[in-house]
C-alpha cells in the first residue's frame, strides 16, 4: 500500500510538469504569435504611411491660358510655357525657374521673356528654343535635350520626347525637337507632356504622382488617345491641358469619363486654361 501511495505521487507530479510545460508552450506560441502580428502592423502602417505621404503632395497650379501656367512645389516657384505678355502674370509671384517645351508660339514668347523679372531664374529649354531666344536671355538658358538631366533647387528635371504619330519629317512636332518634363522631388514627380501624341516614352512612364497631358486635334492627340495612354502609365492624378484645337475645345469631360472607365484609382481634376471661353 505504501507502496502503490508513493506511485500515484509521483504520477500527479509528473502530470502537474505537463500541464505547466503545456501551459508554457501555449504562452510561448501565442508570444510567438504576438510578436509576428505586431511586425505585420507595424509593415502595413509603414505602408499606409508610404501611401499617405505619396498621395499628399501638392502642387499649387494656376492656369494662365493653353500650355501656360504657374506652379508652386513647397516654396518653389516656376512657369511653364510663359506667353501672353507680363500682363497675364500679374500678381504671380515671380519665378524661380522656367521650362519651356517647343519654339511654337503658344509655348515660346521672346517679348514675354525679356517682360517679366527673370534675372535670378534659369530658363530650361530644348536646343530648338535656345537657337531662337535672343542674346540677352541666352545667359539664363539651360539647354537641355531628350533623355538629359539637370539638377537644381532641390528639383531633378528630367528631358523627355514629345512628337507626333506616325513619326515623318514634316510632321508639326518631330522627335527630338521640342521638350516633355519630368520633375521630381523628394521621390515625387511631375511630368508635363508638352506637345505630344500617346508615345511609347509616355505609355512606359513609372510611379508619376501628377500628370498635365494635352490633347488637342490636329497639333496633338485626341481625347480616347490621350485617355488610352493615360491608362497606360496610371499617374495618381491627371490634368488635361494644352486642349484647344483647330475646331474648339476638346471634350475633357468625356476624356474624364475615359479614364473613370478604365481606371478609378486616376484622380482626373479639370481646370479651366480658356478664361470666358466655352466651347
Amino acid at each position: 500500500m505504501p507502496f502503490l501511495h508513493l506511485g500515484k505521487i509521483f504520477d500527479m507530479r509528473s502530470i502537474a510538469t505537463l500541464m505547466i510545460l503545456s501551459i508554457l508552450f501555449i504562452g510561448c506560441k501565442n508570444e510567438k504569435k504576438t510578436n509576428e502580428n505586431q511586425a505585420e502592423n507595424k509593415v502595413a502602417e509603414k505602408t499606409i504611411a508610404k501611401n499617405e505621404q505619396s498621395d499628399s503632395l501638392k502642387i499649387e497650379i494656376t492656369p494662365i491660358s493653353h500650355a501656360t501656367a504657374v506652379f508652386k512645389w513647397d516654396n518653389t516657384v516656376f512657369y511653364t510655357d510663359p506667353v501672353g505678355g507680363a500682363d497675364a502674370f500679374k500678381g504671380k509671384a515671380t519665378p524661380d525657374f522656367v521650362l519651356i517645351t517647343d519654339i511654337h508660339g503658344d509655348h515660346m514668347n521672346a517679348e514675354t521673356l525679356d517682360a517679366l523679372e527673370l534675372e535670378n531664374a534659369k530658363i530650361f529649354v530644348p536646343k530648338a528654343v535656345q537657337e531662337k531666344l535672343p542674346e540677352d536671355l541666352q545667359g539664363n538658358l539651360v539647354v537641355l535635350n531628350n533623355g538629359e538631366t539637370n539638377e537644381y533647387m532641390g528639383f531633378k528635371i528630367k528631358a523627355i520626347p514629345m512628337y507626333n504619330l506616325p513619326q515623318s519629317k514634316d510632321a508639326m512636332h518631330v522627335k527630338g525637337r521640342g521638350n516633355g518634363y519630368i520633375l521630381e522631388k523628394n521621390g515625387e514627380k511631375l511630368y508635363i507632356s508638352g506637345d505630344t501624341e500617346d508615345i511609347p516614352e509616355m505609355r512606359n512612364l513609372k510611379d508619376i504622382d501628377v500628370a498635365l497631358v494635352s490633347m488637342n486635334l490636329p497639333y496633338t492627340m485626341p481625347v480616347d488617345k490621350a485617355a488610352d495612354g493615360v491608362l497606360a502609365f496610371k499617374p495618381k492624378k491627371v490634368i488635361p491641358y494644352h486642349y484647344r484645337g483647330k475646331d474648339g475645345l476638346a471634350d475633357v469631360e468625356k476624356f474624364k469619363e475615359l479614364v473613370n472607365k478604365g481606371n478609378q484609382n486616376i484622380k482626373v481634376e479639370l481646370m479651366d486654361w480658356y478664361p470666358g471661353r466655352k466651347k
